[in-house]
């Protein structure tokens, strides 16, 4: 049986078809004694192996096997349940990281845009309970300054002229601020400030535009606009507030194995992709 290739497992009524080399992936447990001892919980059965045990969460440990990584749906709530059948199944490595129960949870992340529009210049404030959210978003978007002759939010790009990219403010990790639009310089001169969001290419000037491209990223991210109030209706200050479910950063937990030893249990952060 050790020498099979291919394993075919009913579990609860689930059928599993997996490599054996996948069930021997932690020596020490019962699925990959399973191959070779007589166990009683697990019956071969017309050349498939039947296990009374829970199909659905079955499915997670053979992710796990397949992939040494943690990775559960948002709505998942069976975490005791689960590490309950990783105990049955005396994978401890997995059990150990069922435990650690406050890093596999998603939590609720808050977003809050201030916009203030005054003449011909536009104020953001971005604010994120998160602030690897606000990292991430602060590297989608650069500000970039140049000068320009006349002062209306629908002046041409000036493209003859070279425009310098600034860097954003950031108060605390937290938050961020940045502004569009001209204010008057020197003569007949403006500075000109155009914002750009990727992966949208266009540098936009008019505080309006800016604000609907933000809007329409944060949403393609994954966050709910939740509600949109005036903050100050003589400075013409707009809030508005997003909520999104998500996973924490250690939520991707990994199981490094080296060989002639037992398995070494690490919680790996989550690589944030940059521009997303």
């Amino acid at each position: 049986m050790s020498n099979r290739e291919v394993v075919v497992l009913s579990v609860g009524g689930v059928k599993f078809v997996t490599r054996a080399s996948t069930l021997q992936q932690f020596p020490e447990s019962r699925l990959a004694r399973m191959l070779s001892d007589d166990d009683q919980d697990f019956k071969l059965m017309n050349g498939e192996f039947f296990v009374d045990r829970d199909g659905t969460l079955f499915s997670y440990i053979m992710d796990f096997l397949r992939t040494l990584q943690v990775s559960l749906p948002t709505d998942f709530s069976d975490y005791q349940r689960l590490r309950r059948e990783a105990e049955f199944y005396e994978l401890c490595p997995l059990a150990d990281l069922l435990r650690q129960e406050h890093l596999l949870k998603p939590r609720l992340e808050i977003l809050e845009v201030h916009f203030s529009l005054q003449e011909m210049q536009a104020f953001f404030r971005i604010f994120g309970s998160c602030s690897t959210t606000v990292e991430t978003l602060a590297e989608q978007i650069t500000v970039f300054t140049g000068q320009q002759p006349g002062h209306s939010w629908n002046s041409p790009f000036p493209s003859q002229k070279p425009l310098i990219p600034l860097p954003l403010e950031r108060p605390s990790h937290h938050d961020m601020v940045f502004q569009c639009g001209t204010d008057y310089s020197a003569g007949d001169q403006f500075v000109a400030r155009y914002v750009s969001i990727k992966p949208d290419n266009r540098k936009l000037i008019n505080g309006t535009n800016v604000l609907g491209l933000l809007l329409d990223t944060l949403l393609k991210d994954g966050f709910r606009l939740i509600s949109t109030r005036t903050a100050s209706s003589e400075e013409k200050a707009e809030c508005y507030s997003f909520e999104r479910m998500k996973r924490p950063a250690g939520l991707t937990l990994t199981v490094n194995q080296t060989p002639g030893s037992s398995s070494i249990v690490q919680a790996k952060r989550s690589q944030v992709q940059k521009g997303k």
